[in-house]
Order: structure tokens, then sequence, then C-alpha cells
């Protein structure tokens, strides 16, 4: 399975089901397709789609499309990437970070 199917692509429909109510720990990446340091980031946040499979739900949501989502968490400026566990906000991120960094950050979760 490649990354593009292990990744999720949630929107404001479906992100309570998906994210909120999930029974594994899920990162959020809010982003758009305009933003540089969203682009730049992209390729990390899906090779942890792929690493942790199974383990964590990996998903992106586009804050241009889904603006209700992003405001309700309080998105200010993207790349910001959420991390939810038992349907509630364990930490947050924003900017550009390190892959390994973006591991110890996804590995709290575990």
């Amino acid at each position: 399975m490649s990354s593009q199917e292990s990744l999720l692509h949630v929107t404001d429909a479906n992100f309570e089901e998906e994210i909120i109510k999930s029974d594994k720990p899920a990162l959020v990446d809010f982003w758009a397709t305009w933003c540089g340091p969203c682009r730049a980031i992209g390729p990390l946040v899906e090779g942890l789609a792929e690493t942790y499979k199974g383990r964590v739900k990996i998903s992106k949501l586009n804050v241009d499309e889904n603006p209700k989502t992003a405001a309700d968490f309080g998105v200010r400026s993207i790349p910001t990437l959420i991390l939810f566990k038992d349907g509630k906000v364990m930490d947050t991120l924003v900017g550009v970070v390190s892959k390994e960094r973006l591991e110890t950050f996804v590995n709290q979760s575990l």
C-alpha cells in the first residue's frame, strides 16, 4: 500500500467521525495548496502514514476547503499539526520541523 493510500484526507464533514471518535491516536496536518512550508513538510507527513500505519491515523485537512474545523481548533498559521488521542488535543506543532522532531511528536501518543 502506498503512503497516499495510508494517508487519510479529512474534511469538515468527516472530521468528528475519523479523528475525534477514532480508537487510535490521530495526527492532523492542517495545510493549503498555496503554502510553501506545507508543501515542504507534506512528504514527511506522507512518510509517517506508512511508518505508523495501523497505530496512528495520519491525516491532512485542507484549511481552504474546510475552514470550520480549522477555526474550531484555532489554527491561525499553517502548517499546523495537531495530535489527538481519545478525542482530545494532546499537542500542537506549528511550522516546518525535522523528520526526527515529527516522529518524537507522534510517539508521545503511543
